[in-house]
């Protein structure tokens, strides 16, 4: 490895990016679709024929995409879901996949959405699609404690998810202490302040950080957050879905 560093950086850089998809109609969107950088195509060798199959050795040929076929149980560790795979799996780049060094030196001025434990695959999609259409330039996403990608997340992201640029951490702590040095100003979301989120002057680097759909944003993430900042509720309505506080903030 010592001897080829930067082959195998570059290896690594482009299978962080490299997310594997499954089932029939999940993988066949995304063959269709040319706006999509596919990988590999994964078949099961106990598939039994079917016009679907046919159709994406057919369109795999076309885009010139290698095909490799596997035995059931090694199929099942490539897709990660034996039962809901239907011998078929796919790895799709995804290109906007970008780490904070890379996003910090492209952007002297930015919003994110930084998402703290959303759990709910569906949230996630909603707020990725949300985050495409509206003026945030970037999802923060942990890959511990928060919903991942996965085809339940594409297909709620109506397929924006290949257009929004994601930052994957191990540390969302110190992703947002990284970002802080930078000069970026963190708000959290929350219930308990007064702080109308329209009434803000929003710094050039802005971060919005989202919390869990029932608890809100974790103790040690709120502790290092310039300020707290809230949506107006009336009529005695408690809070908003995630999903729709990331699309009132993304259109801010």
């Amino acid at each position: 490895m010592l001897k080829d560093s930067s082959g195998y950086l570059a290896k690594k850089a482009f299978f962080d990016k490299v997310l594997t998809i499954y089932g029939r109609n999940v993988v066949m969107e995304a063959l269709e679709d040319e706006a999509v950088a596919i990988h590999k195509l994964h078949l099961s060798t106990s598939n039994k024929d079917a016009l679907v199959l046919d159709k994406m050795k057919e369109i795999a040929k076309k885009r010139d995409i290698e095909v490799r076929y596997h035995e059931k149980n090694a199929l099942s560790r490539i897709s990660k879901n034996a039962k809901q795979d239907q011998g078929v799996a796919l790895d799709i780049v995804l290109e906007y996949f970008i780490d904070e060094d890379n996003f910090i030196s492209r952007h002297k001025s930015y919003r994110i959405i930084a998402l703290d434990g959303i759990t709910n695959p569906q949230n996630l999609g909603m707020i990725i699609r949300s985050c495409a259409a509206g003026n945030i330039d970037a999802i923060l996403l942990p890959s511990r404690g928060t919903a991942q990608i996965s085809p339940l997340v594409i297909k709620a992201s109506a397929g924006t998810l290949f257009k929004m640029p994601i930052i994957k951490t191990s540390n969302l702590k110190k992703t947002l202490e990284s970002f802080k040095t930078n000069g970026a100003k963190l708000y959290a979301l929350s219930s308990h302040t007064q702080k109308n989120y329209r009434e803000q002057d929003y710094f050039t680097k802005t971060i919005f950080v989202l919390g869990n759909e029932s608890e809100g944003v974790s103790k040690p993430i709120e502790n290092i957050c310039d300020t707290a900042i809230s949506i107006p509720m009336q009529r005695d309505v408690e809070s908003l879905n995630v999903a729709v506080t990331a699309s009132l903030l993304a259109f801010l």
